[in-house]
């Protein structure tokens, strides 16, 4: 009798305790490399990142923010270019961390800066005009894209470092 009692007791109570918990926003599961393949627009990006030897380091525990080119913004980069990256993989590590920043650097905190110091070395310059965004020359077209270990932002335009 007591055993049912107590059943009774937590079958009534147990509902009342699921609907106090606060709910909570499940974090990524899924790291930059996974959430850039699921995307679809930056097989590009992905290749080259590959070739460079970057995967690895983009799907890591450490928390970054890549400025990541589409699909679309590769093919506005002159042929020529893209060869040239092709056959000189420091060059090629070189521009593709000039799209990444080391920390999780949200929107909010990104229309604050006025550059960005990337894992290239030098940093992107950050402008704000009207309701968009630029990093050097590239239009930021999407923010916020979550991952397990970062943040992604879509730009328009693949960044190319100084020489």
């Amino acid at each position: 009798m007591k055993r049912i009692a107590l059943l009774l007791t937590l079958a009534v109570a147990l509902p009342a305790v699921a609907v106090a918990a606060p709910a909570r926003t499940a974090a990524p599961q899924a790291n930059i490399v996974e959430t850039a393949a699921g995307a679809g627009q930056f097989t590009t990006l992905l290749a080259l990142a590959k070739q460079a030897g970057l995967v690895t380091a983009l799907s890591g525990p450490g928390k970054l923010t890549v400025f990541a080119p589409t699909d679309a913004a590769f093919r506005k980069v002159p042929k020529a270019t893209l060869a040239k990256l092709g056959k000189d993989k420091a060059l090629l590590k070189r521009v593709l961390l000039y799209h990444v920043v080391m920390g999780q650097v949200p929107a909010a905190k990104v229309v604050t800066l006025r550059s960005a110091k990337t894992l290239a070395g030098p940093s992107v310059r950050i402008r704000v005009s009207g309701k968009n965004v630029f990093v050097d020359k590239a239009k930021v077209s999407k923010v916020d894209i979550k991952t397990s270990n970062g943040i992604i932002h879509v730009i328009d335009s693949v960044l190319i470092p100084a020489s």
